[in-house]
């Protein structure tokens, strides 16, 4: 891999401190970067598909109000961009700015080495809105230092307490005259009278009780038992049990959640389906009028309401609190992270280093987070007493709302921003909002892990045994719920695997890491 000059970092850093600029106003009218137009060259290869489009709205609207244009340099035609950052990284050829999707740790190891500018003195001095951000949010500052104390990256910062939730179809309890199931046992009840009663109506014993968009969902319902599948929104993350970091699916709680999964897989209360039918399940199994149950997104899964109306008669979805589990507690393990893996970072070789923090600093304006959050005014929305309203165009299209954005408008791309929820509330259906609204009155989500940034040593043992065992777990996972392996008899087993196969040094990394991190002793 290409190794990176310190000296050619301290040139820029020089550079950036000898350069002046004015300070940004938060405003839609023009606030110049740069008394001259300038071109940025930029990296932001996204979501195995999406690059930066000089051509989108958002990027013309960008220039207008910064004289900054950035130019993409990132393949037009790769499907791969994970492959694309460290091919980009091995070239050591790096653009003024690198960014995009599941980039940050690659960024703060690549910066440790010299890849990347630190951006803690050019923040203090040249970025008003990132220091305000910082002191408002100080957590982020802490999630996103480097083990070396530097800040690579400015991070995309989700908004909003809640992203998932238990969703049912209310229609089906009424014909069956049931109510809604408030704890495990409840639930198992009104499962089974799905299954077997034809909620439906056809006749056929086709109905599918409980499925899922995402295959990894279904780890989720460890919580009924007293496990944990997940310490995030991320599938199959790291959690923090009693100070120390652990991974849930090591814990012996697990098993005995496992085991009752398997169990509902196989007396056909989970959809058979569960692993390969991913995100067409919500849309194939509301059409047929065979889904009952299910965990996903507010605001999406409340827009079948509307979009079944003339398909299925009486159709209705409607968002439940979480089941009590056999220990009472209503818990719900998935919410928005502290900070997501997205961002964007300035590399070594910029001589605009001054410039480009002045964009990122852009981006934590409220002009700025408009932009990315909205679009730009007149073409995706207007503005109604202060506040960013989407047109009739955006919220009536069949093509959701995000995808629009993204692929039309050129908004809320993984860069370093702060995600505005109420772009998200305004195409939330009813049912959604109360629903999200009940999961924070109710406070029923677990605190999320924060994630940890390692050392290099601590990179190198994580690298060097996790994606094997990551691998190999959730291969077990879904071996016991299918039924091809038995947890008990299996359990011992897969321990031995773990200890042998290095996830005693993953966690000795992962808890050195979060001991510095967090300030933990």
């Amino acid at each position: 891999m290409k190794r990176f000059s310190r000296s050619s970092i301290a040139a820029a850093a020089v550079c950036a401190v000898l350069m002046g600029a004015p300070a940004w106003a938060q405003s839609t009218a023009p606030t110049p970067i740069s008394a001259k137009p300038l071109d940025l060259t930029i990296h932001l290869h996204y979501d195995d598909k999406y690059l930066w489009n000089e051509a989108s709205p958002v990027a013309k609207e960008l220039t207008r109000l910064t004289n900054i244009k950035l130019v993409n340099t990132a393949s037009k035609v790769a499907t791969n961009s994970a492959e694309q950052f460290n091919l980009l990284i091995a070239t050591g050829q790096l653009p003024d700015i690198v960014g995009g999707s599941g980039v940050t740790d690659g960024i703060i190891k690549y910066g440790m080495e010299g890849a990347f500018l630190p951006l803690n003195k050019l923040i203090d001095q040249h970025a008003p809105n990132i220091k305000a951000f910082f002191k408002k949010y100080p957590e982020v500052a802490k999630a996103i230092t480097a083990p070396d104390g530097n800040i690579y990256y400015m991070p995309y910062v989700p908004d909003g307490a809640v992203s998932r939730g238990w969703w049912i179809r209310q229609d089906w309890l009424d014909k069956l005259k049931l109510k809604q199931p408030q704890n495990v046992n409840e639930l198992y009840e009104v499962m089974k009278a799905f299954r077997d009663r034809d909620p439906n109506g056809n006749g056929k014993k086709d109905e599918i009780p409980y499925f899922n968009s995402n295959e990894h969902e279904v780890f989720r319902l460890a919580l009924l038992w007293g496990g944990r599948s997940s310490g995030s929104n991320t599938a199959m993350d790291f959690m923090v049990k009693d100070g120390r970091v652990v991974h849930p699916f090591a814990q012996d709680e697990f098993k005995v959640a496992i085991k009752n999964i398997s169990k509902w897989y196989a007396e056909g209360l989970i959809d058979k389906e569960i692993f390969t039918r991913k995100s067409r399940a919500r849309q194939q199994l509301y059409s047929a009028d065979q889904g009952g149950i299910t965990h996903d997104w507010f605001a999406s899964t409340s827009s079948y309401n509307a979009s079944m109306a003339d398909k299925v008669p009486g159709f209705k979805v409607v968002a439940m609190a979480p089941p009590a589990d056999i220990n009472g507690k209503r818990l719900e393990e998935d919410s928005r992270k502290l900070v997501m893996p997205h961002g964007w970072a300035i590399s070594y070789s910029t001589k605009h280093a001054v410039e480009a923090i002045k964009l990122f600093d852009f981006y934590y304006s409220e002009a700025g987070r408009r932009l990315n959050n909205f679009g730009v005014e007149g073409v995706s929305y207007t503005m109604k007493n202060g506040q960013a309203v989407f047109t009739d165009a955006i919220l009536k299209s069949t093509t959701p709302v995000n995808t629009q954005l993204k692929e039309q408008i050129g908004a809320q791309l993984p860069i370093g921003y702060h995600q505005d929820y109420r772009y998200e509330a305004q195409w939330t259906m009813d049912e959604g909002v109360k629903g999200r609204d009940m999961y924070v009155k109710g406070n029923y989500v677990i605190p999320q892990f924060p994630g940890v940034n390692m050392s290099k040593e601590e990179r190198a043992l994580y690298d060097k045994y996790w994606p094997n065992l990551k691998t190999y777990m959730n291969e077990m996972a879904q071996n016991w719920i299918l039924g091809t392996k038995d947890v008990d008899k299996t359990w011992e087993e897969y321990q031995a695997y773990l200890k042998k196969s290095g996830y005693p040094q993953v966690i000795v990394s992962m808890q050195k890491a979060y001991d510095r991190q967090y300030g933990k002793k």
